[in-house]
């Protein structure tokens, strides 16, 4: 189950492309867009870094920094920022810690076929470390620069 908009954001502490770790709380006293995509390098996962990228210095003109999270390793995410330029800040949650409690492990369908993966989600975390915003199956296009907009609005 998803969380909802008016908790205090679960933390975490996981490794950063990079070989760097990050622990959530430590970002409080700004803002903070955690964006849960499945994987790296596929087309959405990466049409939605991209986006995030391209935005980045608005996002720190809005007092936020943009955080990507999914399943993969460490390796992979350098990979992945290396071949597409990223600047943003993706995190390694390959035990799932992080995606299980932000509820964000589902089943999904492809094709007739299930499995489980990563729900496509954004959480708006205010400088108080509480969701203010949750986007749930996210839809690419437009994304980051509503998730922008609503961050200039906190």
């Amino acid at each position: 189950m998803a969380l909802n908009e008016g908790i205090a954001a679960p933390d975490f502490t996981l490794p950063t492309d990079g070989g760097g770790s990050l622990t959530l709380s430590s970002l409080r006293g700004g803002k903070v867009v955690l964006y849960a995509y499945p994987q790296d390098d596929t087309q959405s996962c990466t049409n939605e870094a991209l986006s995030f990228d391209a935005l980045r210095e608005d996002f720190a003109a809005a007092g936020a920094i943009v955080i990507g999270i999914s399943p993969d390793s460490v390796k992979r995410h350098d990979k992945f920022k290396q071949k597409y330029g990223l600047r943003l800040t993706l995190v390694s949650d390959e035990e799932r810690k992080a995606i299980d409690a932000y509820g964000l492990w589902v089943e999904k369908q492809m094709y007739g076929r299930h499995y489980m993966g990563v729900e496509r989600s954004t959480f708006l975390i205010d400088a108080a470390g509480k969701i203010v915003r949750v986007w749930a199956k996210v839809r690419v296009k437009g994304h980051a620069e509503d998730v922008l907009a609503a961050t200039r609005e906190l």
